[in-house]
């Protein structure tokens, strides 16, 4: 354990030598012991407000369930609570999120007494990514497979990454983004982001998760990112009995939430935008412009599979963007075409020869069953 001190902050393996140092080396070696113990003691920090926020949790729900006079205090329980303590940084809201995190991770309960909560690892059979007759035979539920040990919730995420995650219902999902929150080592801006854009389910959804993954890990926000597919689930339309325009006007009404699932630095500008090109009016669905990358962009919306002409017709509304709408500072437009369903092939050879940025997606109007996205999140794990 010495060694490691040791080792951890570059002290002299022997306290009694002596080197004649520079003043340079001297403030060199104070400026490193600083940034390394301040590191130390920040992650302490982090550790101990996550396991305070959890112990918080279970004397809360403890006495909810066996105080003796909780009958007095009811609905308000927590703000009483809180106005008893009186103490800074100690709100309704943090004991509200100390609540659920107790019932939501009981695998920390197993930590703290010292005890080994079963993981993935106990049930899962490697040359299957299913569960196992033994496995089926202790007990084992879906919930085994998805349960990220309690050491590595308190050693790397900080208690601001686990209230993002607390915000997802599905315990499976939550798995997952604990699981990439820290390979990916995200901000707390950055989960929140992946959480709301449903990257779960899109990797669920999509044909190459690995590749998906890797693209999310080397996203920078200085680049446009087309999703494939977007998850237009909240628009609540009836699959395969809606027109164009019932999609545009529900995208419309669910303006925020598309905004949201279209990424970082959008903004809503015109509907139907009107272009006069030879004397003919023609109007692009949706225009939007994007304060990160300084350009347009035009959203045409389709309620069938991808057809080459469709790609034809954007990419004249965006070459008149280009002569006619850029202003001093702009970047060239970027048009985005949304279908329901498109060949890959004939998407690359529609896309080439032209000059201008253009994007070919898919989108889904309802969530794939949870079936679908137990395999997928299964075979991730055998790997």
């Amino acid at each position: 354990m010495q060694d490691e001190t040791a080792k951890a902050y570059n002290l002299p393996q022997h306290w009694e030598e002596t080197e004649d140092i520079s003043f340079t080396r001297l403030s060199d070696k104070v400026l490193q012991i600083h940034n390394a113990t301040q590191t130390a003691a920040i992650k302490a920090v982090n550790r101990f407000a996550t396991v305070r926020n959890y112990i918080i949790g279970y004397y809360i729900v403890e006495y909810e369930q066996h105080g003796s006079d909780r009958a007095r205090y009811g609905d308000q329980l927590l703000k009483r609570l809180v106005d008893r303590v009186n103490r800074k940084g100690i709100n309704e809201t943090l004991l509200k999120v100390s609540r659920r995190f107790y019932l939501d991770y009981p695998q920390i309960q197993f930590y703290l007494l010292g005890q080994n909560s079963p993981t993935a690892s106990d049930y899962l059979d490697e040359k299957s990514a299913t569960l196992s007759h033994l496995s089926v035979q202790k007990g084992a539920t879906l919930s085994h497979f998805f349960e990220t040990p309690a050491e590595k919730l308190i050693s790397q995420l900080s208690f601001s990454h686990i209230r993002e995650i607390l915000t997802v219902d599905d315990p499976i999902a939550r798995f997952f983004y604990e699981t990439e929150c820290m390979k990916c080592c995200w901000s707390v801006k950055e989960l929140r982001r992946q959480i709301s854009t449903n990257l779960y389910v899109r990797c669920g959804l999509s044909k190459k998760p690995e590749l998906l993954l890797a693209q999310t890990e080397q996203q920078n926000g200085m680049a446009l990112s087309i999703k494939e597919p977007f998850s237009l689930e909240f628009l609540d339309l009836r699959p395969d009995a809606f027109t164009e325009t019932d999609l545009e006007n529900a995208l419309i009404t669910h303006l925020q939430e598309f905004l949201l699932e279209l990424g970082k630095g959008f903004c809503f500008e015109a509907r139907q935008k009107r272009m006069i090109i030879d004397d003919e009016y023609y109007f692009a669905d949706l225009v939007f412009y994007n304060r990160i990358l300084h350009c347009n962009v035009i959203v045409e919306l389709k309620d069938d599979e991808f057809k080459h002409g469709d790609l034809s017709q954007l990419n004249a509304y965006v070459s008149y963007y280009k002569e006619n709408e850029m202003r001093q500072g702009d970047n060239p437009p970027v048009g985005i075409l949304l279908c329901t369903r498109k060949g890959k092939k004939m998407v690359e050879y529609a896309l080439a020869g032209m000059d201008n940025k253009l994007f070919v997606s898919t989108y889904m109007t309802s969530l794939p069953d949870a079936k679908t996205l137990e395999e997928f999140l299964l075979k991730e794990m055998a790997k």
